[in-house]
């Protein structure tokens, strides 16, 4: 005990200030082992979650909802100048034809590297991390619960119309001039690019302040930009296909505060279910009755039980009677002192 960090708790509270600890004052003395960091952090973990005051909820403003339909209006004016093989299609085949990739090579292995930052893989990974000690430090689930409900909305949108569409990329196209459509690709939109902007856009979404959401905003619209002609330059996607990836993320990013009352029911029923773990974990209720409830104790001299047969004079008898003294206890004053 002498090498551990302890302190001494004294359990009897009535002993006078200024009064000697001896041993008929003191009824035991207990060492308790002082709380490490691992302590601390456990005990922080098991503190019940607190939404943060000064973080307000994104709603759908008369703003947001103007932005919402431009960017559909454009997103469906990119389909339909793709479908009608239009000059957007003859821009696709030029940047082809000039094949950036062999126009600027010195660049291709930056390129390569930075092209990982739209895979929905590392991306989620790190992004999800990022959320997750945020929701540790704020006591909430909503940065992870916003971060699952945009990335099924993008698989459900943007794969959707990958398999719809069915365009094929710069690499497999058969026909020169031709939109590629219906020919069993899935490159209509980008993946990557739509993927970059909600990945990154997601950390700005759910900033804290005014001035970290303009700096996260711009930050992840120049990511998603160098994503998306990434992927230009690699010929892997046509010019329309980037486009048209940016602009599904933004869609994504701008309807989210409809789904944040869905977000929030998500989060009260984790909590409550995980409470109700808790409280099946600490053990069922006693059969005496509920926790709290006082249970009283009827002396022997009230039973109406038959007295003893006596026990015959010279026969030694084969077990003493067990009785117990009737009567009010002694209070813990009078009693003898404990020896700790």
């Amino acid at each position: 005990m002498r090498g551990m960090p302890h302190h001494i708790v004294i359990t009897k509270p009535l002993i006078r200030r200024g009064s000697a600890l001896t041993r008929c004052n003191v009824d035991w003395v207990r060492t308790e082992r002082k709380p490490t960091r691992l302590d601390r952090v456990f005990a922080r973990l098991d503190r019940e979650p607190e939404r943060p005051a000064h973080i307000g909820v994104p709603r759908m403003s008369r703003h947001r909802v103007v932005l919402f339909g431009a960017a559909l209006v454009c997103y469906l004016a990119i389909v339909w100048a793709v479908l009608i093989t239009s000059w957007l299609v003859r821009l696709d085949w030029q940047v082809m034809f000039f094949r950036p990739y062999q126009q600027w090579s010195e660049i291709h292995a930056f390129v390569d590297y930075y092209v990982v930052l739209g895979q929905r893989g590392p991306t989620a990974v790190m992004v999800a991390a990022w959320l997750g000690w945020r929701s540790w430090r704020q006591h909430t689930l909503r940065p992870l619960l916003a971060l699952g409900v945009s990335l099924l909305l993008l698989n459900v949108t943007v794969g959707a119309a990958k398999y719809g569409m069915g365009r094929l990329g710069p690499h497999y196209a058969t026909e020169i001039g031709s939109n590629e459509m219906w020919l069993g690709g899935d490159i209509f939109p980008s993946g990557h690019t739509a993927n970059a902007v909600v990945t990154w856009g997601i950390l700005a979404y759910l900033a804290s302040t005014p001035r970290a959401r303009r700096w996260l905003s711009a930050v992840s619209a120049v990511t998603s930009l160098g994503v998306g002609l990434s992927t230009v330059y690699i010929g892997t996607h046509w010019l329309s296909d980037v486009v048209l990836g940016w602009i599904a993320g933004l869609l994504i990013l701008l309807a989210l505060p409809w789904f944040e009352p869905l977000i929030a029911r998500a989060e009260e029923r984790i909590f409550d279910l995980r409470a109700r773990w808790r409280d099946r974990g600490r053990g069922a209720v006693p059969a005496g009755g509920p926790v709290g409830r006082p249970v009283v104790l009827r002396p022997l001299t009230d039973r109406a039980d038959a007295a003893p047969d006596p026990v015959p004079t010279g026969r030694p008898a084969s077990r003493p009677p067990a009785c117990l003294a009737p009567g009010p206890h002694t209070t813990r004053a009078e009693r003898s002192p404990v020896t700790p």
